[in-house]
């Protein structure tokens, strides 16, 4: 495991866990930056511990005492004497211990309601799912010196407002439950855009079926929380069949139905219910739906729910009238309707919001395609090829550039 992918997999681990016992994000990310330098000269010449995190944490943890020491603030934020209960550090050398709780927690932190709605999500995504300030703007199609703005300024906020590091009763939950949703699902897609699991946060992917089912146990009365749930377990359930023998992506409406964890799709189906018992019209349960839709085929000789997916879309652009949602109905538009209706559709979106979005060029590049445009259709094809999208997508996008006729 490369250095990198490792402080990237520890990152939200270790830096919940000083955060706790420090009670400042500030200092627990500084002592955790200092941590991985300190590795990054240590490791290649000593050899790598033989439990990597266990060592961050405590390198961290001496780096932010040393910090306390220097500011001389040592007796008002110094930890709390050691209790018979295991401590963070204790946790995280136990890898049977898992860190939903841990991570659940200072996702909670984050999603205060004193730092600004349009920058839980994003803080969160930061510190708590280690991702950068470019992914997480290309997530919220927002200019990256922008996201880096709003999260400095919501790091400041948790400080001045002496936030408490812990999970609120349930009476808080209606103000923070929607930042956190939106965490988890982006955190989720990093691990599902990657159908190799062969990145920095292939990890995700099963860690969201038990964060999800602990946060479903958590709020057992709220309908987003099982429609997310039903969500994750749909998209894990297709992915024996996401990769095709030499590696690359294979389309869903490609995938083979009899490849897909069935045991998953029960769980998901059981998920979708209770969501749809407490609210059928909610923005996830609509988007549940759709995956419920495409799962209830048994082999490819079923026919793909293409006008079922569209009119979903339809019902959840009245909730949510978003660009990433208006681009999934246009790929069922181009299968109901015709390409050229989709890309009329793409081309009324906004390029320029877009032009970090992979999505957004690769479904432009098909529609090209079919439509004959083939100068135009590699143009976006070699666009998210230069985005840098996981291996298995690269091979399916490299496959559909050789397919293309020569250029002339």
């Amino acid at each position: 495991m490369t250095l990198d992918l490792t402080f990237r997999e520890a990152s939200a681990r270790v830096i919940g866990a000083l955060a706790s016992r420090f009670r400042s994000l500030d200092i627990a990310e500084d002592a955790f930056a200092e941590a991985c330098a300190r590795a990054a000269k240590a490791w290649p010449r000593d050899g790598a511990p033989r439990d990597g995190p266990a060592w961050l944490y405590r390198t961290a943890f001496r780096a932010a005492l040393d910090h306390i020491r220097r500011t001389k603030t040592a007796e008002r934020l110094a930890p709390e004497p050691p209790s018979v209960e295991p401590n963070a550090e204790d946790l995280m050398i136990d890898d049977a211990r898992q860190i939903p709780d841990e991570r659940l927690r200072l996702i909670f932190v984050c999603c205060h309601p004193a730092v600004a709605p349009e920058a839980r999500a994003a803080l969160t995504l930061k510190l708590v799912c280690g991702l950068s300030t470019r992914e997480i703007a290309r997530a919220f199609l927002t200019p990256e010196p922008t996201l880096g703005q709003r999260i400095v300024r919501a790091k400041r906020k948790i400080a001045e407002a002496g936030v408490p590091f812990e999970i609120p009763g349930p009476e808080a939950w209606p103000e923070r439950l929607d930042a956190v949703l939106s965490t988890l699902e982006i955190a989720y897609s990093k691990a599902h855009e990657d159908a190799a699991l062969a990145g920095p946060y292939a990890g995700f992917a099963e860690e969201m079926l038990t964060v999800t089912r602990v946060l479903a146990e958590l709020a057992p009365l709220e309908p987003e929380v099982h429609a997310l749930a039903a969500i994750v377990r749909y998209g894990e359930a297709r992915r024996p069949a996401r990769l095709d023998e030499g590696g690359a992506m294979t389309p869903l409406s490609e995938q083979d139905p009899c490849r897909w964890n069935r045991t998953l799709i029960e769980e998901a189906e059981a998920c979708l219910l209770r969501a749809a018992d407490l609210n059928p019209a909610g923005p996830r349960a609509l988007q549940g739906a759709i995956q419920s839709a495409w799962c209830a085929r048994r082999s490819l000789a079923d026919p793909a729910p293409w006008s079922i997916v569209l009119a979903l879309y339809e019902a959840l652009l009245t909730l949510r009238d978003d660009p990433v949602v208006r681009l999934n109905r246009a790929v069922a538009l181009a299968e109901v309707l015709g390409p050229q209706a989709a890309l009329t559709e793409i081309e009324a979106l906004d390029a320029r919001a877009l032009g970090e979005f992979p999505p957004y060029h690769a479904v432009r590049a098909d529609l090209l395609r079919r439509l004959g445009s083939v100068e135009e259709a590699r143009a976006a094809y070699l666009r998210v090829l230069a985005l840098d999208p996981a291996p298995a997508e690269r091979l399916w996008l490299q496959r559909q550039v050789r397919r293309l006729a020569p250029s002339t």
